[in-house]
């Protein structure tokens, strides 16, 4: 029984992929598909209603902006929330960040303006919507999120007329493409509620690529000069990524009473959540984008709103693979299947990348004109580093994969590939801790098992029972509801998952 098991846990596993699976979320998506869709609030009144008007908007300010000199991949943002004709420069200057930039998800925090509450309060399903159309809530997310910590709950109502999160998500629309949310407001009432949330954070974003913007404005109406005091001040804070340097900087200038002055950041817990994440997970530079206030803008100076768009920056995000890195593999997997169908021949790469070198499983997927041509991976490996099972696992494949026929020499140029790369098995007590869609799933019972990666459940839109269900009976050959027995094992990973 060891033996078997050692070779199930270590070789190769089939049909972990869907076989008429879709590609998953699109930059904007029908608003038909969802039952709970958050209206637009403040459309007309924070920044323009009319589509044409808006995009127009938020190009010339994307267009202002001068190229970035920032090094590394941006992991975080702080930018502002006031309406798009005093703060929407400076935005601009965060959002440029990210143009293109290959972002699964965007935790959008922010400070509720509109009602006071108890906790911390994710909207936890649906999608938002704007003139440029809705945006998808990543509810695996915002689930596993809530799951966290009971200060950390699903209460959309805070949510309904609230503007700091909304006025962010046009420049999103424009600026990213396959992105979801998970939209998160603090009620304000404990200050100690943002390490609660960075924690979650930190613990539920491993393995995924997924970007933390932190939304809030600066100082809140004291004179020009006072104003410009005051946010330099916190900016400067912010830029030594302490939070424990913000709040006693913001503590250090409500001593001074500014005039006028009723908030140093009206996002303050937002940017401390910020600023924890970053501080946990190693951002190696913190970037003054863009600054300004509202007097800068409108000429008046007695009474100003101060703005700035701050980013953080690291070698990857989380524990990812950077472009450069999923490249390398994308193209170790094309030359191994490409030579090896030519040839029969597997030649031997030395690779020198350390996180192409970690000991982690993979799976490879190949796909012809969008159909699946053949998937087999492999988990947690002792004996080769990550670019060799890349390696192995396309040439498997290609050759190896029952469903299909081997790869022919005329089918090479039309193959597309996808590269799965997976984290350790993590054991599961109870199947209530299984994310659908967060979570790739491994079952095992005697002598039986199966798998199913974690896009099995996006491409086939499978709620939880089905899933479990068909992984009992498709993968593992077992009865449909084998996953409920207490005999049965069940195993968690993650995936990150990049194709060309």
């Amino acid at each position: 029984m060891k033996k078997i098991a050692i070779i199930l846990v270590f070789w190769v596993f089939f049909f972990s992929c869907s076989r008429d699976g879709s590609s998953s979320s699109a930059k904007m998506t029908n608003i038909s598909k969802f039952q709970d869709v958050r209206e637009a609030a403040v459309a007309g009144k924070f920044y323009p209603e009319n589509k044409t008007a808006l995009i127009n908007d938020i190009e010339r300010f994307f267009s202002q902006v001068p190229a970035s000199k920032a090094k590394g991949m941006i992991t975080g943002l702080i930018v502002p929330h006031a309406g798009y004709q005093f703060s929407g420069q400076v935005a601009a200057a965060g959002f440029k960040e990210i143009i293109g930039e290959e972002i699964d998800t965007v935790i959008l925090v922010g400070n509720s303006h509109r009602e006071r509450f108890d906790g911390i309060s994710v909207y936890p399903e649906g999608a938002f919507m704007t003139p440029l159309g809705t945006v998808e809530i990543d509810s695996a997310l915002a689930t596993a999120l809530t799951k966290s910590d009971p200060r950390i709950r699903p209460y959309k109502q805070a949510h309904v007329e609230e503007h700091s999160l909304e006025v962010e998500l046009p420049f999103l629309q424009e600026a990213l493409t396959g992105f979801k949310i998970v939209p998160i407001l603090f009620g304000n009432s404990s200050e100690d509620d943002y390490k609660i949330l960075a924690d979650a954070i930190v613990k539920n974003i491993k393995g995924k690529n997924i970007i933390v913007v932190a939304s809030s404005d600066l100082s809140h109406y004291p004179s020009y000069s006072d104003a410009v005091y005051s946010d330099n001040k916190v900016i400067k804070s912010i830029l030594t990524g302490n939070p424990q340097n913000f709040k006693e900087t913001i503590r250090e200038i409500e001593r001074k009473k500014l005039p006028n002055e009723v908030t140093c950041a009206c996002g303050d817990t937002s940017i401390m959540t910020l600023m924890e994440v970053e501080k946990i997970l190693g951002a190696k530079e913190i970037k003054l984008l863009s600054s300004a206030n509202s007097g800068d803008v409108s000429g008046d100076k007695n009474r100003v709103v101060g703005y700035a768009s701050i980013g953080f920056f690291a070698e990857r995000r989380g524990d990812l693979l950077n472009k450069d890195e999923q490249r390398e593999l994308l193209k170790i997997a094309k030359d191994a299947v490409e030579l090896f169908v030519a040839s029969g021949e597997t030649k031997k790469i030395d690779v020198k990348e350390p996180m192409l070198n970690q000991r982690l499983g993979a799976f490879v997927t190949l796909r012809e004109e969008g159909e699946l041509r053949g998937c087999i991976g492999r988990f947690s490996p002792t004996d080769i580093p990550l670019y060799e099972v890349v390696q192995q696992m396309a040439i498997s494949a290609a050759t190896k994969d029952f469903r299909f026929k081997p790869v022919s020499k005329g089918e090479l140029k039309s193959l597309s590939y996808e590269i799965s790369v997976l984290s350790p098995l993590q054991r599961v007590a109870n199947p209530g801790d299984i994310v659908l869609r967060r979570d790739g799933v491994k079952i095992v019972k005697g002598q039986n098992s199966g798998v199913f990666l974690p896009q099995v459940a996006i491409e086939t839109g499978w709620n939880f029972n089905k899933f479990m269900a068909e992984l009992c009976t498709q993968k593992a050959g077992l009865e449909p509801f084998c996953w409920k027995d207490k005999e049965t094992e069940l195993y968690t990973f993650t995936a990150q998952v990049f194709g060309k």
